[in-house]
């Protein structure tokens, strides 16, 4: 499938292939507001742990840029963009409701 990341020690030809590679997992539009989640290429772990490499960001919303979430595995990317898609699907669903 080519969903695993593979270490590179070369630094210009890392550089290429992030330039041209198409890195998003998914990307949902929930009301106006974007989920997405993507290969972010370098490990965001600071101590002990698998490489964080996968991020999911919610944009548009309220507290645009606060939610944040990092994972492993393109798989664990996956069901982390289900769950944010999921939590401002909820969110935005009691909001409308909320207001009539």
């Amino acid at each position: 499938m080519g969903h695993k990341a593979k270490k590179c020690n070369d630094l210009m030809k890392w550089a290429h292939w992030f330039e041209t590679a198409d890195r998003r997992v998914a990307e949902t539009i929930v009301d106006g507001k974007r989920v997405s989640t993507v290969f972010i290429g370098l490990d965001h772990q600071f101590g002990d742990g698998d490489p964080l490499i996968f991020e999911t960001m919610i944009f548009g919303d309220d507290n645009d840029g606060e939610y944040q979430t990092r994972c492993a595995t393109w798989e664990e990317a996956e069901e982390m963009h289900r769950v944010a898609v999921a939590s401002l699907t909820e969110r935005t669903s009691r909001a409308v409701t909320e207001e009539k």
